[in-house]
């Protein structure tokens, strides 16, 4: 008596939605089934892939498949599928797992390509194998072509949305509903806090890092959208992800991970959660605390000025020297001290001399009410064009909407007359089409209000410039001595040290996210490094340099001891650079000793 050969079918669908709305799978059960009877096969097991591609092998049933047809003995002695591109669409693929199966005298069938084992009849396989990959690459081709445009048209192609966001249904388009992302107010307002704490803080500890920004969040009970804790990786994607300004990404990565060329990438408007400039300083900050771009101990360490001083003379770092077995300390040039006096010539400072020669003229010149006014005068001329460019935008939504509304309600009279038919296809595209245009209107007004809003919450007045001006005087020292090295960094982003002066610069922007922030004087921040060019002649300076371009800080140093018994005088900021309050210094100080540079 002839024992049947023992079969296993492997039934596969690419996509999820074709398991649950498609025939394909019990249509290759059915054939698959028939195909064994007619054969004499024995069907021992059936493997279900419910929405898997064929490209790869990642996939849980094809691998139970494998492991069962290459273990010994093989429960079975045949694996039939439909046809060969249900099996495997990679000719290489294809050939190692049928190779491999071959080993274990296991065979593999198909239903619609009979093929015999002469070598004829395999190289006919793998022809076929290649067309199947070809067919497969020119599907995904058309199929991201399709995504791509959908996403130009600004629609959502699927997933799941960022957390802030939520899908909505936008319009039909025949049996398809195109969807669009909008604001989820009850998560929105996490993405907001999330970026608040790294660009201000909670108003005690300063600017936080993604590390503190998780235990903020997952010590006050703040969860994610599944309602888990918050991790590093989430956070650092939210404060990285360009979708929370209104830019959404669409195909920036591979299948690999990998990322695409920029023509490739796709921009979606989706509606913003906050506002680029707060984007981009919180980039900023990411890229000057990586610890690829700044060494953590400038972030982190002790010293004022690591990181924002320079030498002028050659644009190098100064860092730390010491001089009588580490009695003294001095800021000297990092070019001079790897490369020698031909990098440049060099100069040594004492630290704390120069810290308190910068942390004083903070003090005295720059916090003060009438300095902060005008230094900030033209970012805050900026906020008010702005602010009457978005009252005209939100008017012109309003008008929108309010003709929109009226053209509808005259063709609902027109139909309560008689005079229009409410059944004819192009009335009712009509009235979607004015409704879309009113409804769309009436969202981009309120959400132009609300951001209107909360520009105008953060108003500038005399008293909050005064407040926050003494404030800052009395905390930028700590009581033990030494200084609040965050508050500092918040006021001047550069130092430059030359001969006869010191320049401090530093970014009106950021000055003024110090002032309008929540707790500002708590909470300035600590990094981003972003010059001004403008400047304007200084009555004060006693030899004033020739004017170049308008608006920059600056200031008379009073005179001081050592490197600072000079009066201060006015120096021109460095190409590119500016804004910056000049707080000038003189040559003099004892250069260090045995640990001199």
């Amino acid at each position: 008596m002839t024992v049947p050969l023992r079969a296993a079918l492997y039934l596969r669908v690419s996509t999820a939605r074709q398991a649950e709305h498609d025939v394909s799978i019990p249509d290759q059960k059915r054939q698959g089934e028939a195909y064994c009877a007619s054969r004499g096969y024995q069907l021992v097991e059936t493997y279900v892939e419910p929405g898997a591609s064929a490209t790869n092998d990642r996939r849980p049933e094809f691998q139970r498949m494998i492991e069962a047809g290459t273990s010994k003995p093989a429960p079975f002695d045949v694996v039939v599928v439909h046809s060969f591109s249900r099996f495997f669409r990679d000719h290489f693929e294809l050939e190692f797992y049928v190779r491999k199966l071959a080993k274990n005298g296991v065979k593999l069938v198909s239903i619609t390509q009979e093929m015999g084992d002469d070598p004829m009849h395999v190289m006919m396989r793998q022809i076929m194998a290649l067309f199947d990959e070809y067919q497969s690459k020119e599907n995904a081709k058309h199929v991201i072509r399709a995504l791509k445009e959908n996403a130009r048209q600004g629609f959502w192609n699927g997933s799941l949305p960022p957390i802030g966001y939520r899908v909505v249904a936008a319009e039909q388009r025949g049996a398809k509903t195109k969807k669009k992302l909008e604001i989820d107010p009850l998560h929105a307002d996490t993405v907001r806090l999330i970026y608040r704490l790294a660009l201000e803080g909670d108003g005690t500890t300063g600017q936080m890092g993604v590390k503190n920004i998780v235990s903020y969040l997952n010590s006050r009970r703040v969860f994610t959208r599944d309602g888990g804790r918050w991790g590093i990786g989430q956070v650092h994607r939210i404060l990285t992800r360009r979708t929370y300004m209104g830019e959404h990404e669409f195909n920036k990565r591979s299948k690999t991970k990998e990322l695409k060329p920029v023509s490739e990438i796709v921009t979606v408007p989706v509606p913003p959660i906050i506002d680029r400039e707060t984007f981009d300083a919180v980039q900023a900050l990411l890229k000057a605390r990586n610890p690829k771009v700044m060494p953590s101990a400038v972030i982190s360490g002790p010293t004022m000025l690591t990181g924002l001083i320079h030498c002028a003379k050659c644009g190098g770092a100064m860092t730390i020297r010491t001089g009588k077995g580490g009695r003294y300390r001095y800021y000297a040039c990092s070019m001079k001290a790897r490369q020698g006096p031909t990098a440049c010539e060099g100069m040594a400072v004492p630290m704390d001399k120069l810290d308190d020669l910068v942390a004083s003229h903070l003090e005295g010149e720059l916090l003060q009410p009438e300095r902060l006014e005008t230094i900030l005068a033209s970012v805050l001329d900026r906020r008010q064009e702005q602010s009457e460019r978005r009252r005209e935008h939100i008017a012109e939504l309003n008008k929108r909407a309010v003709e929109s509304e009226l053209r509808l309600k005259r063709l609902y009279d027109a139909i309560e007359a008689g005079v229009a038919d409410i059944d004819d296809p192009a009335l009712k595209d009509r009235i979607d089409g004015l409704k879309a245009i009113r409804d769309q209107a009436k969202t981009d007004a309120e959400r132009a209000q609300a951001m209107l809003d909360t520009s105008g919450a953060k108003a500038i007045t005399p008293q909050m410039v005064r407040t926050f001006a003494k404030t800052a005087r009395q905390r930028i020292r700590l009581e033990g001595g030494g200084y609040r090295r965050d508050h500092l960094r918040a006021l001047a982003q550069r130092v430059e040290v030359a001969d006869g002066e010191v320049r401090i610069m530093g970014s009106k922007t950021r000055l003024l996210q110090a002032l309008t922030g929540k707790n500002s004087v708590n909470s300035v921040p600590t990094q981003g490094l972003k010059w001004r060019r403008k400047r304007i002649p200084n009555p004060t300076v006693s030899a004033p340099r020739p004017p170049t371009s308008p608006a920059c800080w600056s200031r008379r140093s009073p005179p001081r001891s050592g490197i600072e018994r000079r009066a201060a005088r006015g120096g021109e900021t460095a190409p590119g650079q500016g804004a910056g309050l000049q707080a000038l210094s003189r040559r003099g100080e004892p250069r260090p000793g045995r640990g001199r540079p």
